[in-house]
């Protein structure tokens, strides 16, 4: 399973970075950095009446392979700001996504929209980690954690750091475990883990059990303007967008298509 397997790859990355690292300089750094900046700027964001595109810098996939690796992060991320994106989400996985937190930094540096790290996390080290290097928000996918894990992290994100967490789901058995601890902003993938196949009908469904006072943001697969509107009008706050902006000879002009 592609998962177990981006975990364990995760894992190894993992150790060496903690090796390589005062744990304890990490913390007061990230803590320092937080205090400094505005809490939690993507619910902020998500909570405008408009279009709301978090859009995405993502240069490969397990699935599609590479997608663009020829991207400048900074001119990107700064076309995405420009495009009216509310917020930007980077992939930082190095094996299968070939992401870092080299890109977080360049694209922090580069605009003043909310930076989302899209990683697969499950150690307190990795949030230290995306807050020191500028992240706003932080991913929780809610397949790779156990209840007690999940809402630890979420706690140290949200309470401790004052980032936001976008806690992901991918089906009403998730959604339900979400809904206990609290959280603010959920995310409905619509690619299967297992499978990778995509459907929006996902979206669609689990909306319906959507608690209220929640942002929701809907992930993967979305290509048109229509499905935009159309999930828009079921609830959803925001619009996660990578593969078809990523593959566009225009970003600019199809991100302003998408909001506009």
């Amino acid at each position: 399973m592609f998962l177990t397997e981006i975990i364990e790859l995760k894992k190894t990355r993992l150790e060496f970075a903690k090796a390589n690292c005062n744990f304890d300089e990490l913390k007061k750094s990230a803590l320092s950095k937080r205090k400094t900046v505005k809490h939690f700027r993507l619910r902020e964001s998500l909570e405008r009446d408009q279009i709301n595109i978090i859009a995405e810098i993502k240069r490969a996939s397990p699935s599609k392979g590479v997608i663009n690796d020829k991207i400048d992060v900074a001119e990107t991320a700064q076309i995405y700001e420009s495009g009216c994106a509310c917020a930007i989400s980077v992939l930082t996985e190095e094996d299968r996504f070939k992401g870092s937190l080299d890109d977080l930094k360049t694209a922090r540096n580069a605009v003043s929209l909310p930076i989302l790290r899209k990683d697969f996390i499950f150690d307190e080290f990795q949030i230290y980690e995306a807050a020191d290097s500028g992240a706003d928000v932080i991913l929780l996918i809610a397949a790779m954690l156990n209840d007690v894990d999940l809402q630890n992290l979420h706690r140290l994100t949200e309470n401790d750091l004052g980032l936001d967490a976008l806690v992901e789901v991918h089906t009403l058995e998730e959604l339900e475990r979400v809904k206990k601890i609290g959280a603010k902003i959920i995310g409905i993938n619509n690619r299967d883990l297992h499978t990778f196949k995509v459907s929006l009908d996902v979206s669609r469904e689990l909306i319906k059990f959507a608690p209220k006072d929640t942002l929701m943001i809907t992930e993967s697969g979305i290509t048109t303007k229509d499905e935009i509107l159309d999930l828009r009008e079921l609830g959803f706050a925001g619009f996660l967008i990578g593969e078809r902006l990523m593959r566009s000879g225009n970003m600019a002009e199809d991100l302003r298509k998408l909001t506009t």
